[in-house]
């Protein structure tokens, strides 16, 4: 029976192992070892790109007269006639308020970068974290436009239109709560775009409006697009390979919407062809996704839309929502309001935003105990002020709401431990009749009233919580550059000293001694290699949760010695 309780806790650190990794390789976008083999079905994005790889095509879904994703694409701009198309340029203009700080192409009026200045680079402090960037390494923007809902319809202003702006503020006045930025096309076919972003203190959601001006002589039945285009390189990880220098989580395209819900597109499926979403509904959004950070364009109201993915060239990739307007006729105007969020994952804050957007915030398959788990830690944090200190809250209430359970597991580790020396004994006596040696054993664990595996339980607690709260430290930006105290200043990354995995690992080694020593010589060496090879993997553990096992450890060793001591059980 004691073999069978080594082997079984062989099993369950086998077990954990296996899903620790498996975690790891769902965080990081990768398939689950557990997954069945990706779909093959093909969901194609609303038409072939444009000349320039980036203007959506008409919707064949929502347009009454779909020019059909084999159709030609539209233009992006009519080169002048008889001259070489040389591409435009746009001035740039650089808006700040207390949160962002963004730049706006007047070429297309997108947003080409924005920098958060509340959240530092992972790498280095001294800078700023950076969302949408455009240059000459990295593409990664948010773009809008116009276009007709047949091929023949004709050119109307894009992303790729030259825009002027309307207002001069650039900076958020003090003790104002807004800032608006007011961009007009140049006519195109007679037809004028008008962008409003009006910048929110304290918000990272952009109120973007479009208005449709048709100046021209005919009614015009155009689709309004929104979009966010990247490239498919993943942010570096904060320090050396993924693994080594801590979880890189997923990196890419979501679409949500009621009938598909939250649904993935990984660039590498993009390429495959093997993306597959609901590609139209009356809600929903868009978003771009990768560590900590998303954007997303976001439309609360029941209106039709069609989603997109697609590969618009080399490594560029693009998800958007097309809208149709409706007939507009000669002289009148339709408008469009949305939201362009960019900005940490706060969870909080982004399920105000939109529904189901909380989601791009990826605990994957422990969602289901990670939520929970990041509520109680959030309410804890809001009395205490301090993450590390949380987490060491969170393990109190934790050992507390189990204590009797683990009561019951460590009486059981201490009637093992008194029994040792008589097991050894009979063991020494009766090691040629392996038979009647079993049916000793089980008689004194029948007449001391001692389950052999009852030791196991505590183990089996702690793993899915453990892997839960590896999914809530690794995803939480709340928790990104949050300090502990003296030398841990960011609990999302390795401690930089690795005192914390050498405490803990002092910890589980005692711990281990604490336990029952395995009659066999061979399993109780295991015993001791075991909990070190375990430990090797905290030291490159975000250091909230090694917090989480060292404080874990310290409370199971008190409880097991105070156990010991009242059973009488010596060392």
């Amino acid at each position: 029976m004691n073999d069978l309780r080594r082997t079984l806790l062989w099993s369950v650190f086998a077990v954990s192992l296996l899903m620790l990794w498996d975690g790891w390789l769902r965080h990081t976008g990768q398939p689950s070892l557990f997954a069945p083999a990706p779909a093959t079905t093909v969901a194609a994005a609303p038409g072939a790109s444009g000349a320039d790889g980036t203007v959506p095509q008409a919707g064949t879904q929502l347009s009454a007269q779909g020019a059909g994703h084999g159709a030609a694409p539209l233009a992006a701009q009519p080169a002048a006639s008889g001259a070489a198309a040389v591409p435009a340029q746009g001035e740039h203009i650089t808006v700040t308020t207390d949160v962002v700080k963004a730049t706006i192409d007047t070429l297309g009026g997108s947003l080409i970068k924005v920098e958060l200045l509340k959240h530092q680079d992972q790498d280095d402090h001294s800078h700023n974290m950076v969302v949408l960037d455009e240059s000459p390494t990295h593409t990664y923007v948010a773009q809008s436009g116009l276009i007709g809902t047949s091929a023949g319809e004709g050119q109307l202003p894009t992303h790729k239109t030259p825009f002027t702006v309307l207002s001069s503020e650039r900076n958020l006045a003090e003790g104002a709560k807004e800032l608006v930025v007011k961009l007009e096309s140049a006519p195109v076919n007679g037809v004028k775009l008008v962008k409003t972003y009006t910048f929110q203190r304290g918000d990272y959601a952009i109120d973007v409006k479009q208005d449709v001006v048709n100046t021209s002589a005919a009614p015009i039945k155009p689709q309004l697009y929104v979009q966010l285009q990247r490239d498919g390189s993943a942010p570096k990880a904060p320090s050396g390979p993924a693994f080594m220098g801590g979880p890189q989580a997923y990196t890419g395209m979501a679409v949500f919407n009621q009938k598909g819900k939250y649904q993935k597109a990984d660039f590498t499926h993009i390429e495959e062809g093997k993306v597959e979403f609901e590609k139209v509904d009356d809600n929903g959004w868009v978003a771009m996704v990768q560590h900590h950070f998303a954007s997303a364009w976001l439309q609360n109201d029941k209106i039709t839309r069609e989603f997109f993915v697609q590969k618009v060239a080399t490594n560029l990739y693009a998800t958007g929502m097309l809208f149709p307007l409706g007939e507009i006729a000669p002289g009148q105007s339709k408008s469009l309001d949305a939201k362009l969020f960019v900005g940490p994952q706060e969870e909080n804050k982004l399920k105000a935003l939109a529904p189901g957007l909380e989601y791009t915030k990826d605990y994957g398959w422990t969602h289901i105990m990670a939520a929970p788990l990041f509520w109680l830690l959030d309410k804890i944090h809001g009395l205490i002020g301090n993450w590390g200190w949380a987490i060491v809250a969170l393990v109190v209430l934790l050992k507390a709401a189990f204590y009797w359970l683990n009561a019951s597991a460590y009486r059981s580790m201490a009637k093992m431990k008194a029994l040792n020396p008589r097991i050894q004994a009979m063991r020494e006596s009766l090691k040629d009749d392996p038979q009647k040696m079993q049916q000793e054993m089980l008689k004194i664990y029948r007449e001391e009233k001692v389950n052999p595996i009852g030791g196991c339980l505590p183990i089996l607690i702690q793993i899915p919580v453990f892997i839960a709260l590896y999914s809530v430290l690794s995803s939480s930006v709340e928790i990104r550059n949050a300090p502990w105290v003296g030398w841990i200043v960011d609990l999302s990354v390795k401690d930089p000293f690795f005192v914390l995995p050498a405490l803990m690992t002092a910890s589980t080694l005692l711990q281990t001694w604490l336990n029952p020593t395995p009659p066999d010589p061979v399993q109780a060496k295991m015993m001791w290699i075991m909990p070190l090879l375990f430990s090797v993997m905290f030291f490159f553990f975000p250091a909230g949760l090694v917090l989480y096992w060292l404080t874990n450890n310290v409370l199971s060793i008190a409880q097991q010695w105070m156990i010991n001591k009242q059973l009488g059980v010596q060392k």
